[in-house]
Formats: structure tokens, sequence, C-alpha cells
């Protein structure tokens, strides 16, 4: 009775803990060993894989480089109705102004301009003219400060007016040579209260010259936008009474003389820079692509573009991207079923032959791989053009007339050609492996059955080297659709892909907004066939072998 009760219990392990914790304790054990085992594999697919997809689809719909360049513009578009057909309010163009005075200042106006001349065609150089034009008109109140008094023209004096106390002390006992960063600029309280718009642009002078110069801050004249600034301030009746120090004479003198400096007209003086300015259709643009993110770059991947009505297809001469994503698919296709007819027969007959034949002869198929891809398309333009070696053999054996010289290279053809043999040996491979466990042994009791030799083929042999047709079609269907080099070398403008597209827009136009859009549909478009086929064929009967 006694026994039965000191073992009515949980069974203990040696080390007297539970069974049941000391087995869950080493479960755990192992798939953290485990875990730290794949770590580096994951780190790395994380790092080179997962995080370069992720950025791509940021960027299909990421747009801020227009409410970061800019912020007062976007601001004052909010409130414009585009429908009633008036160009926005003269405060609107104010804000214009200092956002682009701000923005040729950092060098950013011109990459402003590209991103939107690809939604309106000549806004790049509108921008451009006028980012050389906002300083003369910024320089007609820096002119009347300084010929009012010469305090206004010393950067010295300016940053004993705007800077604080505690600032100034800072700067005096920093040296250059000291390795530090300088002191960030601060405003004077009394200052930031009496000159706001004063001390918004000072400031994002001084943020400039101190981090992105590298300047000292006190030795530098401001922008011309600050005595702009300051004119705004005064003319509006600034309180400057609880102001004193440094430069506050010179700024109550300032105040008195404001009501009669001569004043820019902005809405004029951008419809002198550029008559475009006063085009309704600039403003809608710019209001459109406000937002932060946006489905444009989208749009554009297939024809269409983001208006202020909504979406609507763009005109047919500037249709370009269907067109192409359906000769990809179509090109595709075509090298995919050609690799199909060449690579079939090819490792049928490797499978068939002895072990040591096949393998001298499987060094054939996998030498293209010891030679340079873009030597070998190099290659082919070489033999496939009119004067080259194909046609030359064509001619000398009669096929074809002299004059009559095919045309190989620059067009679908050539690409066709050209891929077909660079991506032969994906599909040869997996068949190749696939075909080596299918034992012959059916073959000769089909045959043994009465079965004919193209019976026994079809209806015993074949079906069971679909795996491997399955497994070499992703394969070489995949690599097709994203090579560039080979359509770009040898296929002229008939012959090249979307990736093709998506390369230029990356290294030559440096639209990469689109060509993160066009790399996110054709990245969408290979999931959909792979599902596709999972749901036909069925992904768990594609085999490399085994």
């Amino acid at each position: 009775m006694t026994d039965t009760a000191e073992h009515s219990g949980p069974m203990l392990a040696a080390d007297g803990r539970p069974l049941k914790v000391s087995l869950n304790r080493a479960l755990r054990r192992q798939k953290m060993r485990a875990l730290l085992l794949i770590a580096p594999l994951l780190l790395f697919v994380l790092v080179t894989f997962i995080a370069p997809i992720a950025d791509m689809l940021f960027r299909s719909v990421e747009n801020q480089i227009v409410s970061d360049t800019l912020p007062r513009t976007t601001s004052e578009l909010a409130a414009w109705d585009a429908d009633t057909g008036e160009i926005p309010p003269q405060e609107t163009f104010n804000a214009l102004f200092k956002d682009v005075f701000i923005a040729a200042e950092r060098k950013a106006h011109t990459r402003l301009g590209s991103r939107l001349n690809y939604e309106l065609t000549g806004v790049s150089s509108l921008f451009r003219k006028s980012g050389r034009s906002v300083d003369d008109m910024a320089e007609v109140y820096q002119d009347q400060f300084e010929d009012l008094n010469d305090f206004w023209k010393e950067g010295e004096n300016w940053s004993q007016l705007m800077g604080s106390a505690a600032w100034l002390t800072a700067m005096n006992g920093w040296s250059e040579d000291s390795g530090q960063a300088q002191p960030v600029f601060e405003v004077r309280d009394d200052i930031a209260a009496a000159l706001p718009e004063t001390t918004a642009i000072y400031e994002e002078f001084a943020t400039f010259v101190q981090i992105e110069e590298e300047e000292r801050l006190t030795t530098e004249d401001p922008w011309a936008l600050v005595y702009a600034a300051l004119y705004e301030d005064l003319s509006v009746g600034a309180d400057l009474s609880g102001i004193t120090g440094t430069g506050s004479a010179e700024l109550q003198a300032a105040a008195n003389a404001a009501a009669t400096f001569e004043t820019v007209d902005f809405t004029a003086a951008f419809f002198e820079v550029d008559e475009d300015w006063h085009d309704i259709e600039v403003w809608q643009t710019i209001q459109t692509y406000t937002p932060d993110f946006t489905s444009g770059y989208f749009l554009n991947a297939v024809d269409m573009k983001k208006s202020p009505d909504g979406p609507e297809m763009r005109p047919e001469n500037e249709q370009l991207h269907i067109m192409l994503f359906m000769r990809t698919m179509f090109m595709s296709l075509v090298i995919t079923g050609s690799c199909i007819l060449l690579g079939y027969p090819v490792a049928w007959i490797l499978a068939n032959l002895p072990a040591r034949t096949a393998n001298l002869l499987m060094i054939l198929v996998l030498l293209p791989f010891w030679t340079s891809l873009l030597v070998r398309t190099s290659a082919w333009k070489v033999m496939l053009q009119q004067q080259g070696v194909v046609n030359d053999t064509l001619v000398w054996l009669g096929i074809v007339a002299d004059d009559s010289r095919l045309a190989l290279i620059n067009n679908q053809t050539g690409t066709i050609i050209a891929m077909t043999h660079i991506l032969l040996p994906f599909m040869i491979l997996p068949l190749y492996s696939v075909m080596k466990t299918i034992p012959p042994s059916y073959l000769r009791a089909a045959k043994s059955l009465g079965a004919t030799n193209w019976t026994a083929f079809w209806r015993v042999y074949f079906p069971q080297s679909v795996p491997g047709i399955g497994a070499g079609s992703i394969l070489v269907f995949i690599l097709s659709i994203g090579y560039y080099i080979t359509p770009e070398i040898v296929g002229g403008t008939t012959g090249t892909f979307i990736s093709n597209r998506i390369a230029y827009h990356i290294s030559s136009s440096l639209n990469w907004g689109l060509a993160a859009a066009l790399g996110a549909i054709l990245l969408v478009v290979v999931l959909a066939l792979y599902w596709a086929y999972d749901r036909i064929v069925g992904i768990d009967n594609v085999k490399l072998g085994g």
C-alpha cells in the first residue's frame, strides 16, 4: 500500500525533475540549436532578398519628394479648388517662391522637376528656370535692406541679431580645429515671437550652413530669402518693442522704412520666368502628387496616368508598357517551348547512353556555363547579322539568295535564338535527372505487350518525364522574363523585354518609382503563374531528380 502511494506521483527524470518538463526543455534546446544553425542563412536571405523586395515595393508607392520639397506650396494647394479653372491665389505663389529658393540652394528643385516631368512634359525645365530666377526676386529685398543700413550686409551682425545668448557664447568658445561639430543654432525668444517668418527661414539657412555645407554660421551671409522674409514680417506690423540689444535700432529703422520698399508680385514674376506657371494643368499636376503615397507609378506602369478627374489612359503614342508585358510573356513562352523541343531529345539521349559516354557529353551541356554571358551573346550578334556566319552558310547552300539574306538580328528572332541557347542547359539538366530515374525495363515491358515504339514512349515514358519538363519550364520561364542583357544586345527595338525598360529607368532616367512598380507587377505576374501551375499541374509533381 505504501509503495503504491509512493509511485502514484509524476514520473521523474534522473535529475529529479518531472519527466515531461525535462523532455520539453530538451526539445526547446534542440529547436534553439537548429535555429542558430540556420540563422546565418536566414539573415543572408533577409538582407539580400527580402529587404530589397520590400524596398522596391515601398518605392513603387512612395512620393514624398513633392511634399518635402514644396511644403509651403503643398499646404496652400490643399485649399485650392482646381475645378474653378483659375490659377492659385497670390499666397500660393509666395509660398512657391520660398520653397523653390530653398530647394535651389539644396539642389533639390531639379530632382523635383524630373519627378513631375514623368507626369507632365515640360515641368522639369520649368523648375530649372525658376531655380535660377528666384534669387533675383529675393535680391530686390536684400538690396533695399543693405542700402538702408550697412548693418544688414554682414553675416556676423545677422547671427548677433538672431542667435540666443547661450548659442552665441557656445559659438565663441568653439573652434573649427576642435574636431567637434559646431553648436546647433538657437534663436532668441524675442526674435522668434516678433519675426516668425524670418525666424523660420533663418533656421533653415542655419541648418543648411552648419550641416550640409559644414561652414561656420557666424561668418556666413544669409540667403537673400531671409531679407524677403524680414520684409514680410515688418510689412504686417511686427511688434518690435520687446527686442533689445544688437540690431534692435537697425531693425526699428527698417520697420519704419518698410512701407516705402519696392515689392515683388510673385504671381507676375513667375509668369515672366515661364508662362507655364499660369497654366492650370501644371498646378493640377503638382496638387495631384502632393500626397506622400501615390498610385501614379502603378498607373504609369499600365499606360495610365493619375489626373485630377481620376485615372485615365495615356495617349496612344505614349502607351508602351502593356505591349512590353505582353511581348515579354509571349517570347518567354516561345523560348520555354524551344528549350523543351531541343532539350528533351538531348536529355533522353544522355539518360539512355552508357554512363561514361553520357558524362563526356554532359560536359558539352555544361560548357556554356564556363563562358561569360556577355561573350556568348556577342557571339550570336556576330553570327546572326546579315553578313554573318549563318546567312553566309545559307547563301552557300543555296537556301536563300545573296540579295535576300535573313534578318536574324535586332528583332524578336535574334532574342529567341540567343536566349534559347543560353537557357537550354536549365532545361536539359532537370530533364536528364528525372529521365535517369525511369527504369528502361518499363519500355521493354510495354513493347513485349504489343505496344509500338511511339505508344510505349507516349503512354509509358513521357508521363514519367513530365515532372522534369515542369521543373525545367519553371526555371527557363522565370529566368527568361527577367533577362535584359541578351535582349538589349540582340533584340533591337522589337525584341526587348519589360526588364530592359526597368533597367533603363534604374540606370538612365532614374525613375526608380516607375521601375519599382514595373518590377512589382512582374513579380505578381510570376507568382500568379506559379499559383496557376500549382493548381493545374501541382508543384509536388515538379522534380529535379531522385
